[in-house]
């Protein structure tokens, strides 16, 4: 599915110039398979992949650059790769690997992106998920293992260290 509007990608100056040389636009890169934008870009394989899935994670609803570099992160690159995998435990692998507990509306996109994997339904929103998780983590609640450091301490370290 080609996005309404050019994802955002963080391109390198090279990579932009081979874009440019080779009369490519960035809301165009989905018409290429990765490894044709490896030829084109002139980057490994492993960055071209990359690039593909941040531009097709882009086109799920109110999916933004963030959380698909968050699903590139846990080792996803494509949207069908997410059919039948659990926003709860996506949100608790995160977790683990980032060291610290996230705001829960990133568990709704977890949500969200599963939803859409399973369904390609794109009415939907991630603010839709959050009756279905709040009722799920009130039965449930979280793991033993879960980190104890919240994103905000961590990400109020970062601000004070600057």
């Amino acid at each position: 599915m080609k996005p309404k509007t050019s994802p955002k990608l963080p391109l390198t100056d090279p990579e932009r110039a081979s874009l440019r040389k080779n009369k490519v636009k960035i809301r165009d890169i989905l018409d290429y398979a990765p490894d044709e934008l490896e030829v084109l870009l002139g980057v490994e394989p492993e960055r071209a992949k990359e690039l593909y899935a941040l531009a097709e994670f882009q086109t799920i609803p109110s999916v933004g650059i963030k959380f698909a570099e968050d699903l590139v992160f846990l080792g996803y690159y494509s949207i069908s790769e997410l059919k039948g995998k659990d926003g709860a435990e996506l949100t608790n692998l995160y977790e683990r690997k980032k060291g610290f507990w996230i705001d829960s509306c990133v568990e709704d996109q977890f949500r969200l992106v599963v939803h859409y994997a399973n369904t390609r339904d794109n009415s939907k929103s991630w603010w839709n998920f959050t009756p279905e998780r709040k009722a799920f983590r009130a039965q449930y609640g979280y793991p033993d293992d879960r980190p104890e450091t919240c994103w905000y301490d961590v990400y109020k370290a970062g601000k004070e260290g600057n």
